[in-house]
């Protein structure tokens, strides 16, 4: 069962059509694009690959482990390992 109001709105028809939630201004399209921008920032941050370490600790790593193996003398060893840190 539907009841008419018989109350009139009050005000111009902007103040009606804002009231309403059908016109956002300004300040409605600010908000939305700031939290399109945040949620985008916490998206790139949680899917990021983290950083690692550079490349010459990485190759310094491979070194470390093939005289480890034996698959290099400690003379060849230490000359691969000072051209690394040059």
């Amino acid at each position: 069962m539907l009841v008419s109001c018989p109350v009139q709105p009050t005000g111009s028809h902007e103040e009606t059509l804002m009231m309403n939630g059908w016109t956002m201004g300004l300040e409605g399209w600010l908000w939305m694009g700031a939290w399109i921008l945040a949620l985008a920032v916490l998206v790139w941050f949680l899917v990021r690959e983290p950083h690692h370490r550079n490349g010459r600790d990485e190759a310094l790593d491979t070194l470390r482990a093939r005289f480890a193996r034996g698959e290099m003398s400690r003379d060849e060893f230490e000359a691969a390992r000072r051209l690394l840190e040059s």
